[in-house]
């Protein structure tokens, strides 16, 4: 499931979204399969390049490739295809690097929110229902509206009617402002919805239930695989559930079955996280600091 909805929405995660479609350039790497080359070295420099003062030098990203298992010639070939998509810029500095892309903080930030912040809901807490009526001659918007909630975790109830946990509002609002569509689009605040049929029946038909516990399981199975060395593993652990965080919107205990796995994928995650988090940030910083401080002017086949 995970790797149907990065692919069908990465151009919209990611791209400048104005009235008449869609701008580049892609930012994220957000549809690459974790585990991949591209998705470790996008989750590297999503980690590690703020804390760096928005700056790497490339013998350095490709050395922190190697340690996560990437050879140098498939780490520079990655490294070039995140420049290609915007996240990464090319300077110069003591050494040939690469600067993280100013546009790109925003983007970084929000999914900071999500994957280290995520939020599960409880039987109180409000929905937020998205109903839209956008003309045929905006369908372009209307198919990405719904394409872009989906990605926020938002369910089905109709085709123009849909539901969120209700602190996931701010993002519905900053989607339906960039796709210019305020005017067709009503928001309502609402409490537990009232079905005709058993609740955790409703929410399985407004959302993929069974795919979703599916990519649960896959995650905990991977934790089982983890690297032994600190930064290797907290960076793989990371690149495993960061896409998670999106597609599940943490649904209150009423709406699920009683063996749902999700809390104990958040729990594992977070004590995870905790426990690697610093070793690894260590390593990084002691890569950086033996770096030379300069290096010859790149040859022809150089990645940046």
């Amino acid at each position: 499931m995970v790797a149907d909805i990065t692919a069908e929405v990465a151009e919209q995660v990611t791209a400048k979204v104005t009235g008449q479609g869609i701008e580049s350039p892609v930012l994220d790497d957000i549809d690459a399969r974790p585990g991949s080359t591209a998705s470790l070295l996008r989750t590297l420099v999503g980690l590690y390049l703020r804390p760096l003062d928005g700056w790497i030098s490339a013998a350095v990203l490709v050395s922190l490739a190697g340690d996560l298992g990437i050879a140098a010639a498939p780490a520079r070939t990655g490294i070039a295809r995140l420049k290609q998509k915007g996240l990464l810029l090319a300077e110069r500095r003591h050494a040939v690097g690469y600067r993280l892309n100013p546009d790109a903080t925003t983007m970084l930030e929000r999914g900071d929110r999500r994957i280290f912040e995520m939020r599960a809901m409880t039987d109180a807490d409000s929905w937020c229902l998205i109903s839209f009526s956008i003309p045929e001659s905006a369908r372009a918007s209307r198919h990405q509206l719904r394409r872009r909630l989906h990605w926020i975790g938002a369910g089905v109830v109709s085709s123009a009617l849909w539901i969120c946990p209700g602190h996931l509002q701010g993002e519905v609002e900053q989607i339906v402002a960039e796709l210019d569509a305020r005017a067709w689009v009503t928001l309502f605040q609402a409490s537990t919805p009232s079905t005709a049929i058993p609740l955790p029946d409703a929410a399985a038909t407004w959302w993929d239930l069974e795919a979703l516990r599916a990519e649960h399981l896959s995650f905990q199975a991977s934790l089982e695989t983890l690297p032994a060395t600190p930064f290797a593993a907290y960076v793989r652990l990371i690149d495993s559930w960061r896409v998670l965080p999106y597609v599940d919107p943490g649904l209150p205990p009423s709406m699920l079955p009683a063996d749902w796995p999700g809390g104990h994928s958040f729990a594992e995650f977070a004590r995870r996280s905790s426990m690697l988090r610093d070793a690894a940030w260590h390593h990084v910083r002691e890569v950086t600091a033996a770096a030379p401080q300069s290096s010859p002017a790149p040859r022809a086949a150089s990645a940046g």
